[in-house]
């Protein structure tokens, strides 16, 4: 997809890993009236093989709607990346079905507007990173046990990533109270620039290095696909749901 200036590539990868069943999910929406405009969304659901099938779902289905009616040049990118959050909260919590374990579902998810701007909200472990060539810019924050202790100081990033309750968040959707909700917005990507949104079944097995190596080298296609080779490697039969998407902002061919 070209746009002025700047040519967008874009690939999601999403594999079930060593899990029965997926829980995750991730597309990259083009808006249909708004050429240069798109919506990367995923999600991380949990509870049961059927409740966070059910969470994701709730979350990609709540995306497609909200989105399918923003104007780029009119609404409130952020509003509307809030909006999406609380909303798809509500209704999986409204469609909460009896099993064992109440759906929940993390949320990662970026808009790209036709002016070049980017916009983004996460709730959970689900991460986005922004990159310039291999150069990590930000990146979102967990909503985690092990997070809170990293930013007290009493855990480095690496010790979290191995730490026994790694798994233990401290907000995402469905659950008794309102979701956390991080946003960013970046005034301008430039050639150079790569997104990344991805579940922790993919960020657990690499450093923040790593990943911009990767993304600065290969294409959106070949990274996602090598991304997910090796993680699935490292993982050594134990590994999780893992999804990404990765958009790539090129110099347009002259």
């Amino acid at each position: 997809m070209s746009t002025k200036g700047y040519r967008v590539t874009a690939s999601t990868g999403i594999h079930k890993g060593d899990r029965d069943y997926q829980q995750d999910q991730v597309s990259l929406i083009c808006h249909h009236r708004v050429k240069g405009c798109v919506m990367a969304v995923l999600a991380d659901g949990m509870g049961g093989r059927s409740g966070g099938r059910k969470a994701s779902d709730q979350v990609m289905m709540t995306a497609r709607q909200l989105f399918d009616r923003y104007v780029p040049s009119e609404d409130d990118p952020v509003a509307l990346l809030s909006q999406l959050v609380l909303e798809a909260h509500m209704v999986i919590k409204l469609t909460a079905i009896s099993t064992e374990e109440e759906p929940h579902s993390t949320i990662a998810v970026f808009i790209l507007n036709p002016d070049g701007s980017c916009h983004w909200a996460h709730a959970g472990d689900s991460r986005i990173y922004h990159y310039h060539g291999k150069q990590l810019v930000k990146r979102t924050r967990d909503h985690s046990y092990v997070q809170t202790l990293v930013l007290k100081g009493e855990l480095t990033e690496e010790q979290a990533n191995f730490h026994p309750q790694s798994n233990i968040l401290m907000g995402c959707l469905g659950t008794e109270k309102e979701p956390p909700i991080n946003v960013h917005s970046i005034d301008k990507l430039q050639p150079g620039d790569s997104l990344l949104a991805c579940s922790d079944g993919l960020w657990h097995y690499f450093t923040e290095a790593e990943l911009g190596s990767v993304l600065a080298a290969l294409s959106a296609r070949e990274a996602s696909e090598f991304l997910i080779d090796k993680a699935r490697l490292r993982a050594k039969g134990s590994g999780d749901n893992l999804s990404l998407a990765i958009v790539k902002i090129e110099a347009a061919p002259a």
